[in-house]
């Protein structure tokens, strides 16, 4: 399938990109570097000035009063948000659409190449690019843990020019689906609407997306590109299995026949993928015992009362009512923040 972005590769920059590209082994990388670069200018201007601009005119009243730190936290969300809907509704598009990905076999899951695919990672690592540049310039209000992460998740897409496992981007972005209830969630915290009906049904999408889309779909991918990686270590893509393919041809257009996964990248990859499952097991736990403590009912029926004579029914209805009504918010829990 053929790159749908609405903007085709730039000649000059393909070859001013092309040296860079053949030194760290990222053949198709000259081909997508101008949706890196896009994705990562665009993320910039929601980031500035268009998020400021739009939670001034909708929520002034909270927007304005918040601290430096605060405010580019919020901002930091908004392209989250954004982020988060474009990049799956594309992963989604290409995974239905894309003929090419659909016919490949395991050689092809690891060293083939769909511009479409392309189009998506390059975007991924256009946001992480921009992550990386907005942590790294405020280190004193995103903290270490938030750089390490924005180095890692662009190095880990960046792997994917090679291209190795561009089948897969795709696949792992879904990962990103729970994201955008995640940010909701949070936005809800931040206007006051900790423990209100539409938190509630909110987090319900947030559980069931994260915990279907990460635990269950995630670990299952994560198990087929193990299966694909581990046979691919130590061997090479047999090309003349392809010659007589046209479509099979042009997926396979980066792979030689001293193409190979080495021992490095293949453990990288894998223990990288690991230590993501066992954060996502994690941060499920996290989540549930966040929620379940916002919305833990509470009593407020003295002990006793029941038992009391003369004590209407009427009464005793009022108090379960206002049981199933009210909520509590846990003021010293950590944030739900920690999947974005």
């Amino acid at each position: 399938m053929h790159d749908p972005f609405f903007i085709p590769p730039i000649p000059w920059l393909q070859r001013a990109t092309a040296p860079v590209a053949e030194v760290l082994s990222l053949p198709s990388l000259p081909y997508h570097i101008h949706e890196v670069l896009v994705g990562s200018l665009v993320y910039g201007i929601i980031y500035y000035p268009l998020s400021p601009a739009i939670s001034r005119l909708f929520f002034s009243s909270h927007y304005n009063k918040l601290s430096r730190a605060r405010r580019l936290n919020w901002d930091a969300h908004v392209v989250s948000l954004v982020q988060s809907c474009l990049i799956n509704a594309l992963a989604l598009w290409v995974m239905f659409t894309d003929e090419e990905r659909k016919t490949m076999g395991w050689q092809e899951r690891v060293w083939g190449y769909t511009s479409a695919c392309g189009m998506v990672q390059g975007l991924a690592t256009g946001y992480f690019l921009w992550d990386l540049i907005v942590t790294s310039r405020n280190m004193d209000v995103f903290g270490f843990g938030t750089l390490a992460h924005a180095i890692s998740a662009l190095a880990v897409y960046s792997l994917g020019f090679r291209p190795f496992l561009n089948y897969y981007a795709c696949n792992f972005i879904l990962w990103e689906l729970s994201t955008p209830f995640l940010n909701i969630h949070w936005f809800l915290d931040k206007l006051g609407m900790t423990g209100s009906s539409i938190q509630l049904y909110n987090g319900f999408l947030l559980i069931s997306t994260f915990f279907s889309c990460r635990l269950v779909y995630g670990t299952y991918q994560s198990y087929l590109v193990f299966k694909d990686v581990w046979s691919a270590v130590g061997a090479h893509p047999d090309l003349t299995y392809f010659v007589d393919k046209e479509v099979s041809a042009h997926t396979m257009k980066f792979a030689t026949e001293n193409s190979s996964v080495p021992f490095w990248l293949a453990v990288a990859y894998l223990a990288s993928n690991i230590t993501l499952n066992s954060l996502n097991s994690y941060w499920f736990y996290k989540m549930i015992q966040a929620l379940h403590k916002r919305f833990q009912v509470t009593s407020t029926e003295p002990q006793g009362e029941a038992k009391m004579p003369g004590k209407s029914t009427a009464l005793k209805d009022t108090v379960s009512q206002s049981r199933l009504r009210h909520v509590t918010s846990v003021k010293s829990e950590p944030e739900l923040d920690v999947v974005i």
